[in-house]
């Protein structure tokens, strides 16, 4: 099982690297690249094309401003994207959201909350669990260790 994260920009390594805990917690093996979709197209064109022969499941396309990562990558593979936006210093990310999520038809991108490299992980988990198992007991203990940090809050919360 094998995740590519790709971010249009070193700029986006800080959100990336939440992704990368949530793989790593798993027992996910990934790679990242820097691909833009604008200023190296081809590059962008040649990882998706080739991706899956390459082992990789899943695509975490991760950009801020224009954001077209994950569409560009999305009209070339028929693997599952992620579109991670990224908050940039236009509209507060809204634009890289808006870029990512409105795919035209045929073309989806599954799309998290801006900054949401957490929820970018776990999301590609959830896909990888479809097809392996473990993963899904890992999810379901995952899912009871955040309930439970819930619990505690709200325990301490109300001790007042």
């Amino acid at each position: 099982m094998k995740v590519a994260i790709v971010m249009g920009s070193i700029s986006d390594k800080e959100v990336v690297d939440k992704t990368i805990d949530i793989l790593e917690k798993f027992q996910v093996e990934y790679e990242v690249r820097v691909i833009s979709a604008h200023r190296t197209p081809f590059t962008a064109m040649d990882f998706a094309s080739s991706a899956e022969e390459k082992g990789i499941e899943v695509i975490i396309a991760v950009a801020g401003k224009a954001a077209h990562l994950a569409g560009i990558i999305a009209g070339v593979t028929t693997l599952p994207v992620i579109g991670l936006p990224v908050k940039s210093s236009t509209m507060d990310g809204l634009d890289s959201l808006l870029s990512t999520v409105q795919m035209p038809k045929g073309v989806p991108v599954a799309t998290v909350a801006i900054n949401g490299g957490e929820n970018a992980g776990i999301l590609a988990v959830q896909m990888l669990s479809i097809k392996y198992e473990n993963l899904r007991e890992k999810l379901k203990e995952y899912k009871e260790e955040i309930s439970e940090e819930v619990e505690k809050m709200d325990e301490k919360v109300r001790r007042r």
